[in-house]
C-alpha cells in the first residue's frame, strides 16, 4: 500500500491528540489503522510468542483495545443482548502436531505459571493398545486414563467374560472384532491396529501372556509386580528381546510429578545428603477368595502387591542399589485372609554411603501410604505417595532461629496416562523405556532376598551393583 507524504503527515499530526476510531479510520483508512495499531501494540508487548501479533478481531482486524463492547446482537426471534466483536488472542502456532500452541502471557510472576497447552495427537496417529484383563485396575483406572492420553488409545480387549467384553467395548468404542478371549489371544498378531499389549492379569499369568504377546509381534507393557519370581522375569525379558519387542513394567510412581520432584531434590542434595528413608504402604483386605490371597496366583502377600512401592520408590529416589536386607514377617494365626500369604512384612535395606531404608507393608490396617527422606539439613515427606491421586509434598529445614515447613503444590497428572504415553513415545521413536524389564527383575531379586531373610532371621547380602540408574532407561520427557 502506498502512502502519500500528505497522508502520513496528517496521521502524525493527529497522533499528538486522542482521536476516535472513526476519525482515525477516516484519516488513514482501515488498512493503515490496523497496520499501525497492530505494530504499535506488538512493539509494546514485552513477553509472549516472538512472532505473535497483537490481539485483533478476526473479521475487521480491530485491535482488542479498541473493540466496541456496546454493540447489540438481535436474534431471529427479536431478542437483543449486549455483544462485541470476537477477539483472537495472539499465538504462535507450530506446524508439528506434538508441539504446543504458545499463547500470550497473562499471569504475573507472582503466581504459578501455566504449563504448555495439551498437545494430543490425532487419533489415527496414536499407538493402539490391547487391554488384557477387565478387573478393577483396568475398569477403574486404566481405561478412563486414556481420556487424558495424548499418544495412546484403546483398540482391543481381552477377557474371559463375554458379557464384560461386550459392554466395555460399547462404552469405549472398541470394535466387536477387536474383542478376544484368552483362547483367541494369539490372534492379536493379525491385528495391525494393536501395537502394544497391556498385561493387567494376576501375577501368575504375567510371564505367559508377555511371552505369547511378544511372539505375536507386539510390544508389552506389564503391570507390577512383573511376575512371581526372578526366573519368570528373565524369561519375559529374553522372549521380548528374541522377538525384538519392547518390554516395560508399569511403575507409575516413576512418572508421577510429586515423586519425580522428590527424586530431583534428593539427588540434587537440596537439604544435604540423604541419610535414611522411612517408607510405609498399608491397606486392609476383606476377601479371602480374591486372587491376591492365593500364593500360587499372587506369589506372596503384602510385599509384592503394595510393599513393592516402598522398595521400588526408594531405589528410584536414591538412584543406587541396596547391598543388604534384613526382614521380619508375620501373619495372624487363624485369619483366613493370611492362610497362604503374609499379612505384614517389615524390612531394612542398606544402601551405599551408609544410607538406611526402613520399610513396612501391611494387609490388615487402615490405608497409610507415605515416605520421608531424612537428610543432613532437613527432610522431605510425601503423604499418599503411592496412591493414584492426592499426593502431598512437604519439606522442613532450619533458617537461623526459624524451623521452616513448606508445602509444595504441583499440578496433578494421571499416572496411568503418563506411563502409557511414555511407552507409546518409546514405540514411536524406537527407544528404550524408562522402566524396562530389567528394573522389574531387580525388584524381584531383592524381594526374594527379603523373604529369605524373614525365613532365616538373619541379614542377607545382595550382589553389589555399582553406578546410578543401572536398570533404568532414558528419562521420560516432561509432559
Amino acid at each position: 500500500m502506498s502512502i502519500t507524504n500528505e497522508l502520513l503527515n496528517t496521521v502524525l499530526r493527529e497522533a499528538s491528540r486522542e482521536v476516535s476510531r472513526k476519525e482515525f479510520l477516516t484519516l488513514a483508512g482501515r488498512g493503515l489503522a490496523v497496520g499501525v495499531a497492530a505494530g504499535t501494540l506488538a512493539s509494546c508487548q514485552s513477553e509472549g510468542p516472538a512472532d505473535a501479533k497483537a490481539a485483533t478481531t478476526p473479521t475487521t482486524g480491530t485491535p482488542a483495545s479498541e473493540v466496541n463492547a456496546t454493540t447489540t446482537y438481535t436474534s431471529p426471534g427479536g431478542q437483543k443482548v449486549p455483544s462485541s466483536e470476537a477477539v483472537s488472542p495472539p499465538a504462535k502456532v507450530p506446524t508439528a502436531l506434538d508441539q504446543p500452541i504458545e499463547l500470550e502471557k497473562w499471569k504475573s510472576d507472582v503466581d504459578p505459571q501455566s504449563g504448555p497447552v495439551p498437545t494430543p495427537l490425532p487419533p489415527d496417529k496414536r499407538v493402539g493398545y490391547a487391554l488384557v484383563g477387565l478387573g478393577h485396575l483396568t475398569l477403574e483406572e486404566i481405561l478412563p486414563a486414556f481420556g487424558e492420553c495424548k499418544k495412546s488409545k484403546p483398540v482391543a480387549l481381552v477377557s474371559a467374560s463375554p458379557e464384560k467384553l461386550k459392554k466395555v467395548a460399547q462404552q469405549y468404542g472398541i470394535k466387536p472384532e477387536n474383542c478376544y478371549s484368552y483362547e483367541t489371544y494369539d490372534k492379536l498378531k493379525d491385528n495391525p491396529e494393536v501395537q502394544v499389549i497391556y498385561i493387567v492379569l494376576p501375577n501368575s499369568m504375567h510371564a505367559e501372556y508377555t511371552i505369547r504377546g511378544a511372539q505375536a509381534g507386539k510390544h508389552i507393557l506389564c503391570e507390577k509386580p512383573m511376575a512371581n519370581s526372578s526366573a519368570e522375569c528373565q524369561a519375559m525379558i529374553d522372549a521380548c528381546k528374541k522377538a525384538n519387542k519392547k518390554l516395560m513394567v508399569a511403575y507409575r510412581i516413576q512418572y508421577e510429578p510429586y515423586n519425580r520432584q522428590v527424586k530431583e531434590m534428593v539427588r540434587g542434595n537440596k537439604f544435604g545428603k540423604p541419610k535414611y528413608i522411612e517408607a510405609q504402604n498399608s491397606q486392609s483386605s476383606a476377601n479371602p477368595d480374591h486372587w491376591r490371597h492365593k500364593k500360587a496366583l499372587a506369589g506372596g502377600g503384602a510385599l509384592p502387591d503394595i510393599g513393592l512401592y516402598c522398595l521400588n520408590t526408594s531405589r528410584f529416589v536414591l538412584g543406587t542399589e541396596p547391598t543388604e536386607v534384613f526382614a521380619y514377617s508375620y501373619s495372624t494365626p487363624g485369619n483366613p485372609l493370611f492362610k497362604e500369604v503374609e499379612e505384614v512384612m517389615s524390612w531394612q535395606m542398606r544402601f551405599p554411603e551408609g544410607i538406611l531404608v526402613n520399610c513396612i507393608t501391611h494387609y490388615n490396617t487402615h490405608d497409610s501410604r507415605f515416605y520421608r527422606v531424612n537428610t543432613e539439613r532437613g527432610w522431605i515427606h510425601v503423604d499418599n505417595a503411592y496412591a493414584y491421586t492426592g499426593q502431598q509434598l512437604q519439606t522442613s529445614h532450619a533458617e537461623g532461629p526459624a524451623k521452616m515447613k513448606n508445602q509444595i503444590v504441583l499440578s496433578e497428572k494421571n499416572q496411568f496416562a503418563a506411563e502409557m504415553d511414555h511407552f507409546s513415545e518409546c514405540v514411536m521413536e524406537d527407544k528404550a523405556p524408562h522402566t524396562p524389564g530389567e528394573e522389574g527383575l531387580q525388584d524381584h531379586r531383592i524381594m526374594e532376598a527379603i523373604y529369605q531373610s524373614a525365613r532365616e532371621g538373619r541379614p542377607v547380602k545382595l550382589t553389589e551393583v555399582k553406578g546410578t540408574d543401572v536398570f533404568r532407561g532414558p528419562e521420560p520427557k516432561q509432559a
